[in-house]
């Protein structure tokens, strides 16, 4: 993104070095000409915002000013020309409590930028338009979220987003692309109308991979198999792909990739024209190719380099299972080179470089544990996936235009598949995980998930870290792991029991303070007993024990034991124990690792 960030006063410097941080700002500049002390130069420049915006605005496409919004609609006034031009303008003030978006809140996203600004900073985001106030869906702006890319007139958006704000009926004709969007709050007012309906003039968007309606969002399902002469030139594979969708009404917006076969990773037209739109190509074997049925085999191709089909075959086998052949192989030649052309549709949108998978640790209950930095990904992404329990903890968070997806507790692999899946459509996905997500949560399994995929292929991944149940627990206490200590988790479903027992026997060697999670359930009976057996084996039977249960939530309790005393009648999957070592204490319920401070 290239955007800039712009204080009016020196009171902004703390919000701008803030913003810099983000993926929002490149750069940021304190208006005025005084020359401040060379550090601070090196991060902020000094300079006029009218000679900023003289220079920057024909390349950016997000302005933020920290300070006056009568201030900062003076300096834009003369820049601005059409909504679908001009960059997104975003007021924050200088504490960062307010966050207004200004221009751009639909085709320049500033909506959901200052969304995740105003989380980010813990501040309140000021709206005042109708999208907002009705929760009505952004027309012209939703199928961003969706990896979807958008065509017609901006004349003719607008006339439905304001037959939208007067209340009159709003219809849509989806031909292809993902139609979970239609599950959300703010979707619920669109009219559907089937593949069989006549269209509503003026008032009907389209979902689809046709050139020929005013206002559509283009889903990138469409893959483009290419075969060639060697050293065919670009401009007559670019020339060919015009004219094949031309010819077919095809969006060029709706393409997902290029397919083709593996001998030519080095056809320098074609990666120049992939390169040239940003879109990935992938690469097949002649066995690989040699497997699909296609309508248009050639013994000419098959002689020549052991397949019967480049361009149909590759297109098929890109686009996956359930696709299908749209247009078959047209031949196009000239004096530089002879290129075959074939158009597949995938049942799956295909657009991983602009989807993201955010990994959220909610925390241990309570939605104020939640981080800032985790709003903000919640409020970034468009689908949030987990556990029902841990979705309706977060639920309040949740515009009306993100859909849920829940999901049982002993579904951990298929949430990840599905988070994975939906990122690779070019969708912004949040992963669901309670406490700190690398805690035994969400996080190992995703990434690992993760690994198996082609870097090339792969949507961009971050974790963003939360409170662990373990450090509440120890908060609620006192300070128990104010020393060095270790966790260890209980369940041998995933890790074999042999193994639990040799860590719980390292931890005591190194009288580390022990965290045990999981302790004990109803099949897993004897566990816990049996590392309290181990563990009286080297520590004192009045080694203090913290049981700590549902912390973070409204029933959470706090009890203090020792090892001889444990309760384990009362323990269970909601439970965390912390077993102190040599040298913690409790005194008046105060749980306490010392770190050594008063001994110096």
């Amino acid at each position: 993104m290239k955007g800039i960030a712009i204080g009016l006063s020196n009171n902004s410097k703390e919000i701008l070095k803030r913003l810099k941080k983000t993926e929002f700002v490149k750069d940021i500049y304190i208006a005025g000409s005084s020359k401040e002390d060379g550090k601070e130069n090196k991060l902020i420049q000094v300079q006029k915002p009218r000679e900023i915006l003289l220079k920057k605005w024909p390349e950016i496409d997000l302005i933020i000013f920290i300070g006056s919004i009568a201030a900062s609609i003076r300096i834009i006034n003369s820049f601005l020309t059409s909504k679908d031009q001009d960059p997104g303008v975003i007021v924050i003030d200088n504490k960062g409590y307010k966050i207004v978006p200004l221009i751009g809140l639909h085709q320049s996203n500033t909506q959901n930028i200052a969304c995740q600004i105003a989380n980010l900073l813990g501040g309140e985001i000021i709206e005042t338009n109708n999208s907002n106030d009705q929760n009505l869906l952004n027309l012209d702006a939703f199928g961003n979220q969706w990896g979807w890319k958008r065509s017609g007139n901006i004349n003719d958006w607008s006339k439905i987003v304001i037959k939208q704000a007067k209340n009159e009926e709003i219809f849509c004709k989806q031909l292809s692309g993902n139609k979970l969007w239609k599950t959300s709050e703010s979707a619920e007012i669109i009219n559907q109308i089937d593949k069989k309906e006549t269209e509503k003039p003026d008032s009907t968007f389209y979902v689809s991979i046709f050139e020929n309606h005013e206002t559509t969002w283009n889903p990138p399902v469409l893959w483009v198999g290419i075969g060639c002469e060697r050293n065919s030139s670009k401009e007559l594979i670019t020339n060919s792909l015009n004219n094949f969708f031309e010819s077919g009404n095809f969006s060029q917006q709706s393409i997902a990739g290029f397919a083709t076969i593996d001998i030519k990773k080095n056809e320098k037209g074609i990666l120049e024209l992939a390169k040239e739109k940003n879109l990935p190509i992938k690469f097949f074997s002649k066995e690989d190719l040699s497997k699909i049925i296609v309508p248009n085999p050639s013994n000419v191709v098959q002689n020549e380099i052991g397949t019967p089909s480049v361009a149909e075959a590759s297109c098929l086998l890109a686009a996956g299972e359930e696709s299908k052949l749209l247009e078959e192989k047209r031949i196009f030649k000239n004096q530089s080179g002879a290129v075959t052309i074939a158009l597949a549709e995938s049942k799956n949108q295909y657009n991983p470089t602009h989807g993201e998978i955010h990994i959220i640790g909610s925390g241990p209950g309570d939605i104020s544990f939640l981080t800032n930095n985790a709003r903000k990904a919640l409020s970034r992404c468009t689908v949030w996936i987990g556990y029902e329990m841990y979705l309706d903890l977060i639920k309040p968070l949740k515009r009306n235009d993100q859909v849920l997806i829940e999901s049982k507790l002993t579904e951990e692999r298929e949430r990840c598949s599905k988070a994975i899946k939906l990122a690779e459509e070019g969708i912004k996905v949040a992963l669901i995980s309670s406490g700190e997500s690398g805690f035994y949560g969400m996080a190992g399994l995703l990434l690992e998930l993760l690994q198996k995929i082609k870097k090339e292929y792969r949507p961009c991944f971050e974790v963003h870290p939360g409170i662990s149940s373990v450090q509440l627990a120890a908060a609620i206490s006192g300070a128990p792991l104010m020393n060095d200590f270790c966790s260890v988790s209980l369940s041998d479903k995933l890790t074999p029991w042999s193994l639990i027992e040799k860590r719980i026997e390292g931890a005591l060697v190194g009288d580390f303070v022990i965290a045990l999670f999981n302790p004990q359930s109803i099949e897993r009976n004897w566990q816990l007993k049996s590392v309290i057996e181990i563990c009286l084996q080297s520590r004192h039977g009045n080694t203090p024990v913290l049981i700590a249960r549902q912390v973070g939530r409204e029933n959470q309790t706090k009890k203090f034991f020792t090892l001889n005393t444990i309760p384990f009648k009362e323990i269970d999957m909601l439970s965390i124990i912390i077993i102190g070592n040599s040298q913690t204490t409790l005194v008046d319920e105060i749980f306490l690792t010392p770190r050594g401070y008063l001994q110096n």
